[in-house]
């Protein structure tokens, strides 16, 4: 520690630490623009220059590092000075557009100019104007304001991973732009609106849509992904405006994902449900509640009597609430049936019988990016888990020897010490040839059956794997969403634990949605949902034709059964398979509880009021048991319901009990299926300008050159695929970083899901 005073007030801070750091925790403000906690000192801005005594000439507060009985002044006639002069040249050339920038009222600029600008300008020259740039349908562009912080350059390289913005020329001639008019595609692009200190970068969706101090601020959590992203949401007559991260640095810093940040555009869709109603003659007849939900009590009593309880089964979303994913549980067990299920990607059950507990993340969130080493298996990471992602690209760039082994070598705009693609039928035998080299080095007998499975991996690789992973302290081994999707889930999460152990590592699940961790903790697990077809189903959030790992057998189940009550916030997603429909309020406008990777539960209120006839969902649900005549329905909040979850304490736990197993015959060739960032539920399926973005574009059969020479595909452009359904058309993509063998096809989309199955064979012909 060291001994410094600022601004006459003497305070010890840590070796290292810069004057920028020193004055923030003696609570001194030092206008800045260019600095930000999270990333690199640029200094290019100026505006943050001080007084440092014996110095020369006042120096940037961002770069200069403190030294013990070094005093500063911020506010000295000099420094201010200074300040005033930096702040001059900024104003030269910015438009004076305030009346009609998107910042305006929340910009950093604007409150540094009241206290440092000039009332009036010197520079009476004509100003300089720079044409604005396409950076694709989120952000939007005014790039003469631009006052050349580089923010949003340094958040490319630094968190995000990629240099997509850059600078050109020289002196008054620079201008931020893209390169060679490409866009902006990362799935963290809307943190660069966030760093802009001026109106240069803004969002395109939210653009002249309302002004900072029209709007009230009210916090949610993140429904899509594992980790519980903190929102700070602004609204506007009861409709969202805008969402902004709420920083927490134990789970998204100050970051968030662009599917976090945008797809509330769904939530003003047309073809949002409002009111309930019932098919009748093939017809959709909307009625109010009481006809309905006496509707759904007649059908669903109808067939337990007819059939018997078993016949009964309930679907509940992953990213529906904790509250909701409970009273549908609850429900269920006490009309006698068992069969109650979120985890509807998933096919290999037999880990129910095996587990120990509820599968975690194994570590804390922000000992992520202070990894060592890490074993990523399954996972289109950037992808499935954008933030978690960042937080090992941070541990990357420290050093952190990290590998992948998946169905796809994608780029995950990090330095990795192995990035491993094969066909996911090889993935246990990989593990065990990983498994086996471990344990040589350890020492360690290894039972036969797993020696056995290890024979037909390539053991050049599983060296490089467990050579990776040995290395350092801090290590980790996590499953990813393909391995929770796989046939051989059980005996793949067996293989990773034994692998975790003998390296010393942590192990842990990323989790595929926003609640996965909840859906265990709520009970609304009982195993394979259409194992054997049910005479009604009561789906829960669930958009049937999209959602489940085998979208044709979910179809078959449906359109077998007598009845089908859906609980749904869109018209679309369920309109074609019930014959009732009752619109429950989405995120926004229900109060409720997300358990995110680490278990950590996050609540919510609702931040705007439900539309029209819409109701949360667990009202819904609550007031259905009690026409149902259920006990232990008396709840008069959603607090209530999650204490009595919570209070239960059911612990997280990735043990497995030991089981072997052999590789999965497959002949021929192998469905790769990733779900894209922006078709893994229903609200960012329905978000206009997510489904604009690059990433929601690309709709293609992706297979490696190798591959396609063997078929005889060589100079097609187009395929058919077929894997016992109905065959689809798509564009053909030649991609080196897809597994031999092998075909990557996008499930979660409504042109891929009549495929079928997540993964097993499939057949390629030429169009």
């Amino acid at each position: 520690m060291l001994d410094i005073e600022i601004d006459g007030k003497k305070l010890e801070v840590a070796e290292g630490s810069s004057v920028m750091e020193a004055a923030g925790q003696a609570g001194t403000f030092i206008p800045h623009f260019c600095y930000h906690k999270k990333l690199s000192i640029a200094a290019s801005c100026r505006m943050c220059l001080v007084e440092v005594e014996k110095a020369p000439k006042p120096l940037p507060a961002c770069a200069t590092a403190v030294t013990n009985g070094m005093k500063v002044s911020t506010h000295s006639e000099k420094a201010v000075a200074a300040q005033k002069a930096v702040m001059e040249f900024l104003l030269i050339n910015h438009p004076l557009d305030c009346p009609i920038c998107d910042q305006g009222g929340e910009c950093q600029l604007q409150d540094v100019a009241v206290g440092y600008g000039a009332g009036e300008s010197r520079y009476k020259e004509e100003k300089r104007v720079v044409v604005n740039k396409d950076l694709g349908p989120l952000i939007a562009t005014d790039m003469t304001r631009c006052i050349h912080c580089t923010r949003c350059v340094r958040f490319g390289q630094e968190i995000a991973g990629i240099m997509e913005l850059g600078v050109a020329n020289r002196g008054d001639q620079s201008e931020i732009m893209t390169f060679v008019g490409r866009t902006v595609d990362s799935e963290l692009s809307g943190n660069a609106i966030d760093l802009c200190p001026v109106g240069a970068l803004t969002s395109k969706p939210f653009r002249f849509g309302a002004r900072t101090w029209e709007m009230s601020r009210r916090r949610a959590i993140a429904p899509h992904d594992s980790l519980g992203s903190n929102l700070a949401v602004q609204v506007q007559h009861d409709r969202v405006k805008r969402v902004l991260p709420l920083e927490n640095e134990a789970i998204n810093e100050c970051w968030l994902s662009d599917r976090d940040r945008f797809s509330y555009e769904a939530l003003a869709s047309e073809d949002r449900l409002t009111r309930p109603a019932v098919k009748q003659g093939g017809e959709w007849i909307e009625t109010d509640w009481q006809a309905a939900l006496a509707y759904a009590v007649k059908a669903i009593r109808g067939v337990i009597a007819d059939h018997g309880k078993d016949s009964f089964a309930v679907l509940v979303s992953p990213n529906a609430t904790l509250e909701e994913m409970s009273l549908a549980a609850k429900l269920a067990r006490a009309l006698g049936s068992a069969n109650v299920e979120f985890r509807l990607r998933q096919s290999d059950f037999t880990v129910d019988g095996l587990r120990a507990g509820t599968p975690w993340l194994g570590l804390a969130i922000d000992e992520v990016a202070q990894l060592d080493s890490a074993l990523v298996v399954g996972s289109f990471l950037r992808k499935d888990h954008p933030l978690l992602a960042q937080r090992l690209r941070q541990a990357a760039r420290r050093g952190a020897k990290l590998s992948l082994l998946s169905g796809s070598a994608d780029d995950q705009l990090m330095p990795l010490a192995n990035n491993v693609a094969i066909a996911p039928s090889q993935w246990p035998a990989a593990l065990a040839a990983v498994l086996v080299k471990l344990a040589a080095q350890a020492g360690r007998p290894i039972a036969a059956e797993h020696a056995a499975l290890a024979a037909s991996a390539d053991g050049a690789i599983a060296e490089a794997l467990a050579n990776a992973l040995l290395s350092g302290e801090r290590r980790a081994v996590l499953a990813g969403n393909a391995v929770t999707q796989h046939p051989q889930y059980a005996l793949i999460w067996f293989l990773l634990e034994q692998i975790a152990e003998l390296a010393s590592a942590k192990f842990g699940h990323l989790t595929e949605a926003a609640n996965t961790v909840g859906g265990y903790l709520a009970g609304a697990c009982s195993g394979a949902p259409f194992a054997t077809p049910r005479k009604a189903y009561l789906l829960v959030g669930v958009e049937p034709g999209l959602d489940f790992a085998d979208p044709v057998a979910a179809r078959a189940a449906f359109s077998q059964a007598e009845t089908v009550i859906a609980l749904s916030a869109f018209r679309s997603a369920v309109a074609g398979f019930a014959d009732a429909m009752l619109p429950i309020s989405p995120f926004t406008e229900t109060s409720g509880t997300f358990v995110n990777a680490v278990g950590t539960a996050q609540s919510f209120n609702a931040v705007v009021r439900p539309q029209d006839e819409t109701r949360p969902g667990w009202k819904v649900l609550r007031v259905l048991a009690n026409l149902l005549e259920l006990e232990g329905f008396e709840y008069e909040s959603s607090e209530a319901i999650r204490d009595e979850v919570l209070a239960a304490k059911p612990g997280l736990s990735n043990h497995i009990a030991p089981l072997t197993g052999e590789a999965l015959p497959v002949c021929g060739l192998e469905r790769i299926a990733d779900v894209p960032i922006y078709a893994t539920d229903a609200l960012v399926r329905r978000a206009p300008s997510l489904q604009k973005t690059a990433d929601a574009r690309r709709l293609s059969a992706r297979i490696a050159g190798v591959t396609i020479a063997k078929l005889g595909l060589d100079g097609a452009s187009r395929v058919r695929l077929a894997m016992g359904g109905e065959g689809v058309e798509l564009d053909l993509e030649r991609d080196d970083g897809v597994a031999a063998g092998c075909v990557r096809v996008p499930a979660g989309i409504g042109q891929t899901a009549t495929l079928g199955a997540l993964s097993g064979q499939i057949t390629v012909e030429r169009v």
